[in-house]
Parts: structure tokens; C-alpha cells; sequence
């Protein structure tokens, strides 16, 4: 099974800046698009960022122009650069690779609070 492990979350004061990293196990050969995912207390998993094999790149409305995602296909890692952030964007980040299927991160916790 392809194993997603995510890295850098943590707490930020507003305007602070965050990067997230998520490597997959194995080789990125078969995976095409990939990105990340958030979860707020009390809502529904969103969509924020997505980044195809070929670096085409997709944002949620909310994080446009302060979210950068970004991927090292040699590093099988996918990246979300987080600038600006607000107390809003606080969630558990999940990244994702879509293959045959969908495989998960195990998230990571994102606070941004003074």
C-alpha cells in the first residue's frame, strides 16, 4: 500500500507562515494529481489545494494568492506553502494522491491563534 506521512504543522500567529510536507512510501510513478486537503472543527473535509504530475495547480477560493502547493516528483513529496495565514485556516490538513484510488495523509494539525 502507497503510505502518505505529512510533517509541519504546528501552531503560527496570524500573518505567520507554515510549510507542510507530504512524501509518499513509494515510487510517484503511479500517482497523478495530488494535494490537500482541510478539516475544520464541526465541517466538512475541503478541498484546498491540488497539483497534477504535470504542475498544473488548483485553490479553494479562500486560500488564493496565499497558498502556494508545490511537488518534487524525484522526492515523491508533495508541498503547501501557507503565507498570511488566518485564524480561519485553522484545521487538520490532510494530504492526498490520486492513483487507481485515493490514498490519505494522516493529517496534521494547523492552529493559528494570537
Amino acid at each position: 500500500q502507497v503510505q502518505l506521512v505529512e510533517s509541519g504543522g504546528g501552531l503560527v500567529q496570524p500573518g505567520g507562515s507554515l510549510r507542510l510536507s507530504c512524501t509518499a512510501s513509494k515510487s510517484s510513478f503511479s500517482i497523478n494529481a495530488m494535494g490537500w486537503y482541510r478539516q475544520a472543527p464541526g465541517k466538512q473535509r475541503v478541498l484546498v489545494a491540488r497539483i497534477t504530475s504535470g504542475g498544473r495547480t488548483n485553490y479553494v477560493d479562500s486560500v488564493e494568492g496565499r497558498f502556494t502547493i508545490s511537488r518534487d516528483n524525484a522526492k515523491n513529496t508533495v508541498y503547501l506553502q501557507m503565507n498570511s495565514l488566518k485564524p480561519e485556516d485553522t484545521a487538520v490538513y490532510y494530504c492526498y494522491g490520486e492513483s487507481l484510488k485515493v490514498y490519505w495523509g494522516q493529517g496534521t494539525q494547523v492552529t493559528v491563534s494570537s
